[in-house]
């Protein structure tokens, strides 16, 4: 009786890691968008699988990493590339500053993982209630930041797509976001020398993305 009932109790692990298992290489059939999409799904409905974490894959990685994904994020602790897209370790290739703004650094992380890591897909992020729009929306003379933070804000007000949003919207939080992270996208889509070409030749997709601090799903530009 007790056997059986050991048995019993080690089942439900079983099937749990032979999920885990399924739904892992399930991803290998899917594209790099697709494969972020599933992730993500996953994430937001509580069933991550957390893949790629085992001690075989560390020693994997000490050969070399080809990242799936480049994702340039916001810094903020509440946007984890890796989590809400449900990676492992060398899945994503991941930049990230306040406001996921890019500056020459930034593109040049981008454009080696492209060209030397060879990343098909960059993901421009960002998120709901992001800290670095909410300073530029409010800033003015009397809200002028005496540090670095400032830099953060002149880049963004400096932005052709947030000085495209009507007045009549500039209240609205979303639309400020989603326009910065459009600029991202159109930032790298045209960067000369290494991104355009590729883009031009279909050889690599640049695409936004928003994250929804409500409920952990990321919506994609075409759908939000």
């Amino acid at each position: 009786m007790l056997f059986v009932s050991l048995l019993t109790s080690c089942s439900p692990k079983k099937e749990k890691i032979e999920s885990k298992t399924s739904e892992t290489m399930a991803d290998t059939t899917l594209t790099p968008l697709d494969k972020l999409k599933a992730g993500n799904e996953r994430f937001a409905s509580g069933h991550s699988v957390h893949p790629n974490e085992t001690s075989d894959r560390i020693k994997e990685l000490k050969k070399g990493q080809n990242p799936f994904v480049v994702v340039v994020s916001c810094s903020d602790s509440r946007v984890p590339p890796e989590l809400i897209f449900d990676q492992g370790l060398g899945d994503v290739f991941s930049i990230r500053t306040a406001g996921n703004v890019i500056g020459d650094y930034e593109l040049g992380s981008i454009e080696y993982a492209v060209e030397h890591l060879h990343s098909q897909l960059i993901v421009v992020l960002g998120h709901e209630n992001c800290g670095a729009i909410q300073a530029y929306a409010s800033s003015g003379e009397e809200t002028h930041h005496d540090d670095h933070i400032q830099i953060l804000v002149d880049y963004i007000a400096a932005e052709e797509e947030e000085k495209m949003v009507p007045e009549s919207q500039r209240s609205s939080m979303d639309t400020l976001v989603k326009a910065n992270i459009l600029h991202g996208v159109n930032l790298l889509k045209l960067s000369t020398p290494i991104l355009k070409p590729l883009v031009d030749k279909n050889e690599i997709k640049i695409v936004g993305a928003y994250y929804d601090l409500d409920n952990g799903k990321v919506l994609f530009e075409k759908g939000w």
